[in-house]
């Protein structure tokens, strides 16, 4: 069954983590100025600001935080400061009953997707891969379409992707129907083999990344293929694969020709050129929403994330 929050409205609390990476000060700042412009209250992880590595405190530390927001009755959404590295070292130890019993929204996506994935298959709640505080909302050069995908919180609309957004080309015809999942490629990838390895069946699988050569997108791509989630999968959705290219050119497949290697044989239909994932504009969508695509008239229409009624 699929769960869906309550949307946000003006005075609400919203709870900030770094469930991976810790942000960076001062684009946190920018952001979190950001959310109060929206007439929203903010509570910060205790994790926020720590340090371990190249983690944002201990992974119980992180968890803690995790567990807090979801339990917390006057926190009605979770948003990731940033991601970096390190949810797949705490997903396994997260209370999915708990989470199940207080569905609330939950923001963000690169190294989250672990989390989206998990959350969702686990509770069956609607997550939402959107931009992050710190590493989008907080540059100095946000672009105002990132900033307006904030909204989607507000109001119960469906969420409406066609060439208006950014140039879409059609790598396979077709129509297809289904919740969608995925997120980075990297992350989907670590999911396989474990007991939150993503499902595709019947979905319409979205994927992106960030500085992958593309002989690696090519070993990610095949190993994908090799575990069925292409041939499993309704339709895929290509979002945006930024500096992915080669440093030889004269030496490498591009990365067109990885993607489509792996992907056609599936019979599937195929969309890209999306600005969601690590691109600017970066544009959310509900993960666990039905969605539906059309290559004939280059359209990714997916259901808004959100339940109409208000708060208490």
């Amino acid at each position: 069954m699929v769960i869906k929050a309550s949307k946000l409205k003006v005075g609400d609390t919203i709870g900030v983590i770094a469930p991976a990476s810790p942000p960076k000060p001062e684009p946190l700042k920018k952001a979190l100025s950001f959310l109060e412009e929206l007439g929203l209250d903010i509570k910060l992880g205790k994790s926020v600001h720590k340090k371990y590595g190249y983690l944002a405190g201990y992974d119980q530390e992180r968890i803690e935080d995790i567990h807090m927001m979801f339990k917390d009755s006057d926190v009605k959404a979770i948003i990731c400061a940033c991601g970096g590295f390190g949810t797949g070292r705490i997903v396994s130890q997260l209370d999915y009953n708990l989470i199940k019993e207080n569905p609330k929204i939950f923001w963000g996506y690169s190294d989250i997707t672990f989390l989206h994935t998990a959350i969702h298959q686990k509770t069956g709640i609607v997550t939402f891969h959107g931009p992050m505080l710190s590493s989008d909302i907080g540059l100095s050069d946000v672009h105002n379409l990132t900033r307006k995908s904030f909204e989607q919180l507000f109001h119960a609309k469906d969420i409406q992707y066609t060439n208006k957004l950014s140039p879409l080309e059609t790598v396979a015809e077709g129509i297809a129907s289904g919740p969608v999942v995925g997120g980075n490629l990297t992350l989907l990838v670590s999911t396989l083999g474990t007991p939150f390895e993503v499902d595709t069946k019947g979905k319409i699988l979205f994927i992106e990344d960030i500085d992958e050569k593309p002989y690696k997108v090519d070993r990610m791509m095949n190993q994908l293929k090799m575990a069925g989630k292409f041939d499993d999968a309704s339709g895929i959705i290509i979002g945006d694969f930024k500096n992915c290219v080669a440093e030889k050119h004269e030496q490498s497949l591009t990365l067109d020709e990885v993607l489509k290697e792996h992907i056609l044989d599936a019979g599937k239909p195929v969309l890209k050129g999306f600005h969601i994932g690590h691109s600017s504009p970066s544009i959310a969508i509900p993960l666990g929403s039905m969605g539906r695509m059309n290559t004939y008239n280059q359209t990714f229409i997916v259901e808004t994330g959100i339940r109409e009624d208000e708060n208490n």
